[in-house]
């Protein structure tokens, strides 16, 4: 089964249709978003997901109420850290700042953080898999990324989205 993961949309609604067409192409399952959407801007593009989605809230969420009514549309909403188990057995730990995680690895199978904007996929010794998709909107490094987990053989892959162009700036 494939799951999706994204993070750090900060409102680039563009990127998030990029993902959402991946997700959907790549008949995700699920979709996990760990943390800031920004605002509420993105949540009507999630309504074109095939599946549902789960997502927590990271440090730049401004409006929170907004973003979760809108949220009860496509799937589940809530505050890091969140743990979770797909229906075919995977124990999933999320939230947006790795640092919140800690202590809390031992149960899981699978790690889902993000704030960074750095996408990155590593193993521990235990064989526990910590993702970070990095970031969806591209703000940062102009690189937007997303993860696919395949819960079947447990492995993941970074996915680059399109890259943004440079933009033009009109003055007045």
């Amino acid at each position: 089964m494939n799951i999706g993961i994204m993070a750090d949309i900060h409102d680039n609604v563009d990127n998030l249709r990029h993902a959402i067409n991946l997700f959907n192409d790549m008949q995700c399952r699920a979709v996990l978003l760990a943390g800031d959407f920004v605002s509420p801007l993105v949540v009507p593009s999630m309504r074109k997901l095939f599946c549902p989605v789960v997502a927590c809230f990271g440090d730049n969420d401004g409006n929170q109420i907004g973003i979760s009514g809108g949220m009860k549309i496509v799937g589940t909403l809530g505050y890091p850290p969140m743990c979770f188990r797909t229906k075919d057995g995977i124990r999933i730990l999320m939230a947006h700042q790795q640092e919140d995680l800690r202590n809390l690895t031992d149960d899981a199978d699978v790690v889902v953080f993000a704030h960074t904007h750095r996408p990155s996929i590593a193993k521990d010794r235990h064989g526990r898999l910590f993702i970070n998709p990095g970031e969806v909107g591209g703000w940062m490094f102009r690189k937007p990324t997303v993860a696919i987990l395949n819960t079947e053989t447990r492995e993941a892959e970074i996915v680059a989205l399109p890259e943004m162009s440079p933009g033009v700036f009109i003055r007045e």
